[in-house]
Order: C-alpha cells, then structure tokens, then sequence
C-alpha cells in the first residue's frame, strides 16, 4: 500500500474540466515530480490533495485511509504539509516565530495554560523552541533566527517556508515550484537541499517545477500534465523522449 494514492481524481470549475483521471502513488523517501505547461492543472491538483478544492470524482488516501472531504488543517494533521508558489510567510515575525507556527498543530496544551503559563505549557514551550532551532540548522538558519522574515535573501525565504512545513512533522511534502524566482546558484542549493530533505526526514516529496534541469536530476518519477490531462508517466529518461510531452511543451508535433 502507497503512502499516497490518487486514483481517477477530478474537478471540474464550472464547465471547465482543470482535472480529468488523475492518478498517482507515493511512497515513503520517494521523489516524484509533476510538470507541464501554464494551465496544465498542477497547482490544482495540490489544492485538491490539501483540501483547497472537493473533487468532482476520484479518491485521496494517505496510509489507506481517505482524506477527501477534510479541511486543509485536518490533511496537515494526518501527515501532508505543502509549499506555496508564491511564497507565503508571516513577513512581519521573527525566522524562528515562523517556524514555531508549524509546530502549533500539535500542541497539548489549550487557551487555559497558555494564559496561565501553566508547567505543562512551559515546558511544551521549551520543547518546541529547542526543536524549532533543531530544524533552523538542519536548514543553515539557526544563525537568522532572531531576523524578521522579510528582510531575508529570496533563497532563506525559501528555506524557510520548507522549514515551517517540515515542523508540521509531514509523511508528505509538496513542493509548489520552490525555485521560482531563484538565481542558478540558489536552484543548485535547492537541488542539494531537497534531497537532503527527502534523506534526512524519510518523507515522500512531490515536486511540481518548471525548471527542467532540476526536476530530471532528482526525481524518481516524473507525471506530465496537458490542460488536466496526464499525457506522459516515467523516468526522467523517458519523459525526455517522450513525443507527446515535446509537443504540450512545444506545440507542434515531435
């Protein structure tokens, strides 16, 4: 059984079919990646895997069990955590603040201790502050975690976003084109760190990016989307010669 499994997903935005037959698995520790031209419906497949967006059809499961019909939060809590094309960071919070907000999903303690500065609340509080600045270095960013987040480099900000989602404590990690807007040196970083992630954190990772290079140098599996359609499925190898994916990037026949 896949930690994630996607079977016949679609969803339709009044007429408009953005989705049709949508399939997909995902293990622990794999890294699949999912591309196609603007408009080919990638980014709506993660609304829809994150509770964005109810299916017309089709079933999302992770570890077996459904999580269509949940509300963003409550996927969160059961293991996925995802990564924005646009970067959407608390700007106006500390590094570290940032992070601590992921970790927010699994407190214990309620409104009550968190008035009361109960014990329990202070050392759950400890706790999370020491594994917040655990995963900033993990990251190289212990040494910014005092810095308000809009004054970091795109790249940290980058970092950064993943951190928050990896304090969640995924089993899965979407990745919604995290090296948009990054220079050639920042996306050779990014490479590095997404398989570190994937090695050091034993989640699944799925990737959508429009940058080639990165995507066949680090994905196992690669799905190619046309205006809500899967067109391709394979190796980076055999997306590469695969004709009908030359011609959703090209628009004329291979």
């Amino acid at each position: 059984m896949a930690l994630l499994e996607i079977s016949n997903l679609s969803v339709v935005f009044g007429g408009l079919k953005a989705l049709c037959d949508f399939d997909l698995t995902l293990d622990q520790g794999e890294l699949v990646g999912l591309i196609g031209p603007n408009g080919a419906g990638k980014t709506t497949t993660f609304n829809i895997v994150t509770g964005v967006y109810r299916p017309a059809a089709g079933s999302v499961r992770l570890d077996g069990r459904s999580i269509v019909g949940f509300k963003p939060f409550q996927i969160n809590h059961r293991g996925i955590a995802r990564t924005f094309q646009n970067i959407r960071l608390f700007a106006g919070l500390t590094v570290l603040d940032n992070v601590l907000v992921g970790f927010n999903q699994s407190l214990r303690h309620g409104f009550v201790g968190t008035v009361l500065r109960t014990p329990r609340h202070q050392h759950e509080d400890e706790h999370n502050q020491e594994q917040a600045m655990e995963l900033l270095d993990t990251l190289g960013l212990a040494q910014r975690a005092m810095e308000t987040a809009h004054n970091l480099p795109y790249g940290d900000q980058r970092r950064l976003e993943i951190a928050r989602a990896l304090a969640t404590r995924p089993k899965v990690l979407l990745l919604d084109e995290p090296a948009a807007g990054m220079n050639p040196q920042e996306k050779i970083e990014l490479t590095a760190l997404i398989q570190f992630i994937r090695d050091r954190f034993q989640v699944g990772i799925w990737l959508i990016e429009h940058d080639m290079k990165l995507v066949m140098s680090i994905c196992q599996r690669i799905t190619v989307l046309d205006h809500g359609e899967t067109i391709a499925v394979g190796t980076p190898a055999e997306i590469q010669s695969d004709p009908r994916v030359c011609e959703a990037y090209l628009g004329e026949p291979a």
